[in-house]
């Protein structure tokens, strides 16, 4: 009878909300890092050890990889490198990292975010192993997973360890889409011939690309440079969680980062914001990523014409703005902000693309393509220029979407080879 109960009892807190779930300590998610901790840093022990981290890396109590490790008695951490933003995030986007000295620690602080993004042989000398603990945001134009494959292929070289202790994809792990760079159009901020949204954790990725090569096996010329890799997975994560679903602080990875919705609303926008002077998408006021607006649009008629499309799972209000930073600083702005009603259904790349389409059917006279500087750098973030130019002269969504979701479930396929979690 009591076995009988117990089972019961236990079969009802698990069909509870996550949020109550975790007030019964069901369904908390731990880090890698907290794993890690759990298991005494097992790995590590007898070995020079380098970090690569920023202010993401924290455990639930927001305290430091760098500071937990370094006062880690099993544990001798011997350098820090810096990512974009730096090891205390004390640099903005964009900006260059400098070597310097961590003031707390007085560990030495290699820059990936200067004069090479690859470390070199000297900057690896003295380290047995690399760690690697950020927060990723899912999606493949953030800098960091690009630094993460360039650490690993560096480390192959040197015959150093890499322990990638992974975190949550804030996107969940179902999202799939945009096309896999092409050849030709690999960079730093598309790095890897995975979609623009891949549904991996970093963890998952890292294994991914230390097995199929820097470039995926795909379209790439690099062959794999296999390192000795250990993922130190997560406790508790499912696939179908989204980041406020962990019960986990958010840390802001990046500064224009600041909340778990801007995450899921980077790839919604970001390719947008690569012209700076076409729409406002927040940066420079306190919704990055989650509004598209101008000085001369009409908001009412805007938000009419994105209800008259019908995204799956997508509505939008009116919104109006004055940011207190960048280009359009101090001038009231007219748009709209977006919301994902029904997450699953919604193909969040394209939201942007839909708010292109309705703005050159109202303002034709604002096409951000003919002449601009930045075609290229929204080529590269798109990892082709076939989106460009199918998309310049009408901005009809029809026109791309086959191609940008063409390889969604492919890849998929592929990546289920590397899942850790269910």
């Amino acid at each position: 009878m009591k076995k009988s109960f117990l089972s019961t009892l236990f079969l009802v807190l698990l069909s509870l909300p996550l949020s109550a779930q975790y007030l019964f300590g069901f369904g908390e998610v731990k880090t890698g890092l907290e794993v890690l901790r759990d298991k005494h840093f097992a790995g590590l022990e007898g070995k020079r050890v380098g970090l690569v981290t920023n202010p993401s890396g924290v455990d639930r109590q927001l305290r430091s990889t760098i500071d937990i490790l370094f006062e880690a008695p099993q544990v001798n951490l011997v350098a820090l490198y810096g990512p974009e933003h730096g090891v205390r995030g004390d640099v903005w986007a964009g900006g260059k990292v400098a070597d310097t000295k961590d003031p707390k620690t007085g560990l030495p602080v290699y820059s990936l975010y200067g004069s090479t993004r690859k470390p070199t042989a000297a900057m690896l000398s003295g380290i047995d192993i690399m760690v690697y603990d950020i927060q990723d945001v899912g999606t493949r134009s953030y800098t960091f997973i690009s630094t993460l494959g360039l650490v690993m292929r560096a480390c192959a070289e040197q015959g150093i360890e890499v322990m990638v202790l992974d975190r949550p994809n804030p996107l969940g792990g179902l999202k799939i889409e945009g096309c896999c760079v092409e050849k030709g159009f690999h960079s730093f901020v598309s790095e890897f011939s995975i979609p623009y949204v891949y549904g991996l954790t970093v963890g998952e990725l890292a294994n991914l690309i230390n097995e199929e090569g820097l470039n995926c096996g795909q379209l790439g010329n690099e062959d794999p440079l296999k390192c000795k890799l250990t993922v130190v997975p997560m406790r508790g994560w499912r696939r179908y969680m989204i980041y406020k679903e962990t019960g986990l602080p958010w840390v802001p990875p990046s500064p224009n980062i600041p909340d778990m919705r801007s995450a899921i609303c980077y790839p919604s926008a970001g390719l947008v914001g690569e012209f700076n002077d076409y729409l406002n998408i927040g940066v420079g006021y306190t919704l990055p990523f989650q509004v598209f607006a101008a000085e001369w649009i009409d908001a009412d008629a805007l938000k009419a014409k994105l209800d008259g499309y019908a995204p799956a799972g997508t509505a939008f209000r009116t919104i109006h703005f004055t940011p207190f930073s960048g280009s359009k600083s101090g001038k009231l702005l007219h748009g709209v902000q977006y919301y994902y009603t029904d997450y699953e259904s919604a193909t969040i790349t394209l939201t942007q693309f839909y708010v292109m389409q309705a703005i050159h059917e109202l303002y034709p006279e604002h096409n951000p393509f003919p002449g601009s500087t930045r075609n290229a750098m929204f080529d590269k973030v798109c990892g082709t220029d076939y989106v460009r130019k199918s998309f310049a002269d009408r901005l009809k969504v029809a026109d791309i979407c086959d191609f940008w979701m063409k390889d969604a479930e492919k890849f998929r396929a592929m990546a289920k080879k590397y899942y850790i979690y269910k």
